[in-house]
């Protein structure tokens, strides 16, 4: 669970600073930069997985040039910064195992992580170039200062089932020296005072926690593990239409391909408990009927001679109709339904404009479904039972959604005028709305009511030349005026 962000020189992400909760939405204009803070989790979490390169060239829209990395690098006009860098604080798993299936249990699991790169140009790779490790440290929070590190709404039993401390002292991972001694230390992770092991960071081709194991380094290993779980979410109605043969991976992919695997195996799991595998299909149709009032029933269908799954829904006429019968935003709706159910699911949801495709009407029912994926923070019960930690953050420019999302969930993204060096550039800029958790941390600027009703009811810069919709005599007369909207 990603619960602060701080990024400096990613493309337009100049001194950033973000506090997340379990549910969060960003909301503003197009351009500002939303997309690039999204990004900027995606490029962390491409780091824990990928050599430095490879992550790098995993970030959508990384420059003007294909290939070119500096792309990733704030830049004014033709002046790009030398280096970028990332401090994030997150909860990982307790548990878990490393790349060869060995158990790993970690010493802390409130931790903080920071990682600086620098540009580096290769004449040999054209305009390419490379990226060179700066500093990659990793450091815990513990137990009493965890309440100061999380100031969303969580009760205290959840707090101290999620966060252990076993850990005497603090780093895990340090960096130290100048230039081209620079080196990385990876400490024991007992905390005993032996030797660390040194590497030389001009020489890394990969972040030291992507390179964990489990025997040497078990608690950067779950880190590893949680932040591999971090993940853009870009549901494609192509991929979501398909049928799955009975060898495809039943895990949703970040496209929402094999959507007709996971649901079967979900059931199926279900079913293998003792418990009814139809009582997970009623549950997903009950939760799609908030969307489309007509379905009665959602099952896979096993094809034996064609090996197939299919994914069908069944209207209360009795017609099935095939995954690729049904509208977008139905399967988007219905993929996230699924995914609210899959019960080895964890880590970061990160999602582009969840409205696309539902009616204005239904966004409450996708709002809803959204929150209903994340970790209940205000849980009561201490035990250690329970679905892994899982946070939704989504971005929009809708004002049907900013309406409908709580209060203390909303993030308002803005594009400033900035100057640094004596060059002017435009920046993101985050806000929150006055009385919120954020606002009371002292660290998050406020968004003035004025601007906030003038997102949500804009006003046109001319008169229109036709009449709008609104401006019929017929809809006036009933319509409810903007103040009383969130009575």
């Amino acid at each position: 669970m990603l619960t602060r962000l701080r990024v400096n020189g990613f493309k337009n992400l100049v001194d950033v600073d973000i506090s997340f909760g379990p549910f969060t939405c960003i909301a503003g204009a197009n351009g500002v930069g939303k997309s690039n803070l999204l990004d900027a989790i995606v490029f962390l979490s491409a780091l824990a997985d990928r050599p430095l390169l490879d992550a790098a060239l995993a970030v959508r829209d990384q420059g003007a040039k294909t290939g070119d990395i500096r792309g990733l690098f704030h830049h004014v006009g033709e002046h790009f910064d030398a280096e970028m860098s990332f401090d994030a604080e997150m909860i990982i798993p307790e548990e878990g195992t490393d790349d060869l299936g060995q158990a790993a249990k970690a010493t802390a699991t409130f931790v903080q992580y920071s990682v600086t790169l620098r540009y580096k140009g290769d004449e040999s790779s054209r305009a390419l170039g490379s990226l060179e490790l700066v500093k990659e440290e990793l450091r815990h929070i513990t137990l009493g200062e965890a309440p100061q590190h999380l100031a969303f709404s969580h009760s205290p039993a959840w707090r101290n089932r999620v966060i252990k401390n076993r850990r005497r002292t603090r780093n895990y991972i340090s960096t130290e020296g100048e230039g081209a001694d620079r080196v990385v230390n990876v400490h024991q992770d007992g905390g005993s005072s032996g030797k660390p092991q040194k590497l030389l960071a001009a020489n890394l081709p990969r972040t030291v926690v992507s390179a964990a194991n489990s025997a040497e380094s078990p608690t950067a290993t779950l880190v590893k593990r949680e932040m591999q779980s971090w993940r853009l979410l870009q549901l494609e109605p192509s991929a979501l239409r398909e049928p799955d043969n009975f060898t495809a991976p039943v895990e949703l992919a970040s496209d929402g391909a094999h959507l007709p695997a996971t649901l079967f195996h979900v059931a199926s799991a279900e079913s293998g408990a003792g418990a009814d595998s139809g009582a997970v299909y009623s549950e997903v149709a009950n939760r799609v009927s908030q969307l489309i009032e007509d379905v009665q029933s959602i099952y896979v269908e096993r094809d034996e001679r064609r090996q197939l799954l299919t994914l069908y829904a069944r209207g209360r006429d009795g017609t099935a109709y095939p995954a690729r019968a049904l509208s977008d935003g139905t399967l988007r709706f219905l993929a996230l339904t699924v995914l609210s159910i899959e019960p080895e699911a964890r880590g970061v949801i990160c999602m582009e404009e969840p409205e696309n495709g539902i009616h204005p009407e239904r966004i409450p029912a996708m709002i809803q479904l959204l929150q209903d994926l994340t970790t209940d923070a205000n849980e009561q019960q201490s035990d250690e039972t329970g679905h892994h930690l899982r946070q939704v953050i989504i971005n929009t420019h809708s004002p049907a959604v900013v309406m409908q999302v709580p209060e203390e969930s909303l993030v308002v993204a803005e594009s400033v005028e900035q100057s640094r060096g004596g060059r002017s550039y435009r920046a993101l800029r985050l806000r929150c709305l006055p009385g919120t958790w954020r606002s009371r941390t002292g660290s998050f600027g406020e968004v003035s009511l004025g601007r906030l009703l003038a997102y949500l009811n804009p006003v046109a810069a001319e008169p229109a030349k036709k009449q709008r919709v609104i401006d019929r005599e017929d809809v006036q007369q009933y319509r409810i005026p903007f103040a009383e909207m969130g009575e």
